[in-house]
């Protein structure tokens, strides 16, 4: 039998590259994943699997990740960051892939509209009752997920997520389903009017028998400040 080393210099290596995207969404009190079903006709259980798909020859990268994204799930217009390269040899059973990963952010406004009726196979999971996954795509979720909790203490990803008026209670359970845990509310509060990236609208909201909440929105839509 031929050595690695020895294919390596006599075959030609048929090689593809593919994109997935994992689209994290807060809603429930939940994070979220966009998934579909794997429509692999050599997967006769067609599990769950991200968004995704090959790369052309003459594509770049970012772009083949947005085609991908709004053709197999509708979603467009949204924050998209490259998260890192899967290389495995053997984490496709057919071929050698390499994907890359990415992830997108979703404000809670657009999630209803995901999964109209073109997109019927697509569908919200919560990330912490997640089952298997195709291939190692639930390894790309946990990384990605891990990106996103280590971000939350340098950045403003979480805004991202948000509608585009909040109140501080919105934007702490923003945080605390990302982290899975819950986080004291003063300190909290202290720490994101600090930073000076949101604004009062001098509008109020009320939830319930609650008392009105005040509303605030981000004064940087669509970008993300990283912190001194």
């Amino acid at each position: 039998m031929e050595t690695l080393t020895e294919l390596r210099s006599t075959k030609p290596w048929l090689l593809h590259v593919s994109t997935d995207i994992v689209v994290f969404a807060v809603a429930e009190g939940q994070l979220q994943v966009l998934l579909r079903e794997h429509p692999s006709a050599a997967v006769p259980a067609r599990p769950l699997a991200l968004p995704g798909g090959y790369v052309s020859p003459v594509e770049h990268l970012d772009r083949s990740a947005q085609v991908t994204l709004a053709r197999q799930t509708g979603v467009t217009d949204v924050y998209l960051e490259q998260l890192y390269t899967f290389g495995r040899p053997d984490r496709h059973p057919r071929s050698r892939v390499i994907t890359v990963a990415y992830y997108a952010l979703v404000p809670p406004d657009r999630v209803a509209q995901i999964g109209a009726e073109r997109h019927r196979r697509v569908g919200w999971f919560a990330v912490p009752q997640l089952s298997e996954l195709y291939l190692d795509h639930a390894e790309i979720v946990r990384l990605a997920r891990a990106r996103l909790v280590a971000k939350l203490d340098y950045s403003t990803i979480a805004f991202q997520l948000l509608s585009k008026t909040f109140t501080l209670s919105e934007l702490q359970r923003i945080y605390e389903a990302i982290l899975g845990g819950t986080l004291d509310k003063r300190n909290f509060r202290k720490r994101i009017l600090a930073m000076n990236y949101i604004e009062d609208t001098g509008e109020q909201r009320r939830h319930g028998s609650h008392r009105p909440a005040r509303l605030y929105r981000y004064k940087s839509p669509g970008k993300v400040h990283y912190l001194k």
